[in-house]
């Protein structure tokens, strides 16, 4: 397993506690309390969270032109918004096999 991919575990893995110990719904700022602002995990991965209702298509080409401009193969759009947190993660890679 690659160290982007371990790192994206951790990741979602304390999304998800975040996630259920706040509920769904609250502002962004909410919870970039707990999961600090967007963020480069050791200079290997993006994470850019929202909490909105529904990502858009710009969501996702926000976070890939991240990747590219920084040179680096794997993000994760985190989406607080969503009822239940599988359904607000989506994986974004950047010349990286899935």
């Amino acid at each position: 397993m690659s160290r982007e991919n371990e790192l994206a575990k951790i990741a979602v893995d304390a999304a998800f506690r975040i996630h259920t110990t706040l509920g769904p719904g609250l502002l962004e700022s909410v919870y970039r309390l707990a999961l600090p602002y967007d963020l480069v995990v050791e200079d290997c991965l993006i994470l850019e969270t929202k909490s909105v209702e529904r990502q858009a298509p710009v969501h996702k080409k926000q976070l890939l032109t991240y990747l590219r401009l920084m040179d680096k193969r794997l993000g994760l759009l985190i989406n607080f918004g969503s009822n239940l947190l599988k359904d607000g993660v989506t994986r974004i890679a950047n010349g990286m096999p899935d």
